[in-house]
């Protein structure tokens, strides 16, 4: 089983899930992490996607609350580049392609809104197939850190991602 990883973080906290559940999935197979920026808009080869970024204002990150993060840091970060929304509105249709996705947001249980929600639709509407509810992985506060037991839940979801698409039937590559 071949996975990708993309991931947006804007204060590290995404990140450290993202390695996190990719060290779950490596356990049966090969993964690789990419920035959100930085991540292929066809995934040849790839039998499961997983998507992840931090919930802002609801859902998804956008330019303007990325903008508002950069400031809140006060200079500990620059205004990052583009996120899980711009990569997934570019994204090729899936095909059926196996995903799942999860956020971070603050650990209060009334914070409504989940990154994790908006990216599985649009990977639906794009043809991806979800195979796992959206995940969340809960943070501190804006800056984190990610509440404590959070890192290794994230690489046991990793794990269970891994054997729940290996049990699908292979698809056909376009």
């Amino acid at each position: 089983m071949k996975a990708l990883v993309v991931v947006e973080s804007v204060f590290g906290n995404t990140r450290e899930v993202a390695d996190a559940v990719a060290r779950g999935l490596a356990r049966t197979g090969e993964v690789e992490t990419v920035e959100a920026g930085d991540a292929p808009r066809h995934l040849t080869g790839v039998d499961l996607l997983v998507a992840g970024g931090p919930t802002h204002a609801f859902g998804l990150t956008s330019p303007a609350s990325r903008r508002a993060a950069a400031e809140q840091s006060g200079g500990a970060i620059t205004e990052p580049g583009p996120g899980l929304r711009e990569w997934l509105t570019g994204l090729e249709p899936g095909a059926g392609l196996a995903c799942a996705t999860f956020d971070t947001r603050i650990g209060r249980p009334w914070v409504p809104g989940s990154a994790a929600a908006k990216a599985a639709r649009a990977l639906r509407r794009k043809g991806y197939r979800t195979i796992e509810h959206p995940r969340t992985f809960r943070v501190g506060g804006t800056r984190g850190p990610l509440v404590v037991g959070e890192t290794a839940r994230a690489e046991q979801w990793g794990a269970e991602l891994a054997a729940r698409c290996a049990a699908l039937p292979r698809r056909a590559e376009r």
